[in-house]
């Protein structure tokens, strides 16, 4: 069958071009194999990465009709299929199918699909992704784990650092200190490994702002895109949780954020507004800094009558206090 490829071609530093190429493909060829094909049989200028051909290296990460995905992985039969199910414009029983290929995101294009992948590595360094045993004494033997201890790091460790999540990551478009998806996902298959001496300092780290795990905004893009199911926000739910058993409310907004919510809601089975931005952003009253900041925003609300002066519990407030302490008390005994 024809299909159309629509690759987006760039230069450094230049405004992006769209370049069209007609293959005869069957539903099995992958994208990477058609991009090979466009390049040996039609044009030799196009530039991308490749290597293993085997969803294992991460090189030919690319986005795929809007999607980060592997080149390698991913084939015709099923972008026309994704496309159909989507009833997008560029499928229909009238025309040829189309595939749009273009470079990842939040990362510089160097030339067409090729792109720097500097700060992906930078962000990625700034986490320590590595065991730190400094606090031990050289042992005779190496450092041995149960059977237990390293099912823990199994699912991080499948990361093979394409950069699908960190292209996708709309934190990190909007909020450069962000260190991304990849990067915490590392992050914790160090907290979570038994040989490790340095779990109090990364959680200190990982803390810290919003270029650590508070910046995320759980859009569930990175999950969604990752070819090798890693699941960066869950990774990331999980150093949330380590932090929060180790901090009291006042150690920080984005700390006392999380718990001032789950308190709310335990309490009126949603969320009283008033509270919260007094408990938040105040500090329970303490920060009189914090108050003062809101008082524009407040006087904003009550003028255009947004204020809520009241507050009624929701219906069934007994069972959702009930169902957040039974997941509480199941988080505290695996803990």
């Amino acid at each position: 069958m024809e299909v159309l490829f629509k690759v987006i071609r760039q230069q450094h530093n230049s405004s992006p071009v769209l370049q069209t190429y007609l293959l005869e493909v069957e539903p099995g060829n992958t994208i990477l194999d058609c991009l090979n094909r466009i390049k040996w049989e039609q044009d030799g200028t196009l530039a991308y990465r490749k290597n293993c051909r085997n969803t294992i290296c991460g090189s030919c990460a690319m986005r795929i009709n809007g999607r980060s995905a592997l080149a390698c992985k991913e084939n015709v039969g099923s972008e026309i299929s994704r496309l159909q199910k989507m009833r997008s414009p560029a499928f229909s029983d009238n025309t040829i199918p189309e595939i749009t290929i273009a470079p990842l995101g939040n990362m510089p294009v160097i030339k067409d699909l090729v792109v720097d992948m500097s700060s992906f590595w930078n962000n990625l360094e700034a986490v320590t992704p590595y065991v730190s045993t400094a606090a031990r004494q050289v042992p005779e033997r190496e450092f041995l784990q149960t059977p237990q201890e390293r099912s823990l790091l199994d699912q991080t460790g499948n990361c093979i650092m394409c950069g699908a999540c960190y292209s996708e990551c709309n934190a990190r478009e909007v909020n450069s200190d962000f260190v991304g998806p990849h990067a915490l996902a590392k992050a914790y298959r160090m907290v979570a490994d038994s040989r490790d001496q340095d779990t109090e300092n990364r959680l200190e780290n990982y803390n810290e702002g919003t270029k650590g795990v508070w910046g995320c905004t759980r859009c569930l893009y990175c999950d969604s895109v990752c070819p090798m199911e890693v699941a960066p926000l869950e990774q990331i739910t999980k150093i949330k949780q380590e932090i929060l058993t180790r901090k009291q409310a006042s150690d920080g907004r984005s700390i006392r954020h999380r718990k001032v919510l789950v308190e709310l809601v335990k309490e009126g089975g949603w969320i009283d507004e008033r509270k919260f931005g007094l408990h938040v952003v105040g500090n329970y009253f303490r920060d009189l800094r914090g108050l003062l900041s809101l008082a524009p925003l407040g006087l904003r609300m009550i003028a255009k009558g947004k204020f809520p002066l009241s507050f009624e519990s929701s219906e069934g407030t007994q069972q959702v206090r009930s169902l957040i302490e039974a997941v509480q008390e199941t988080v505290e005994a695996r803990g």
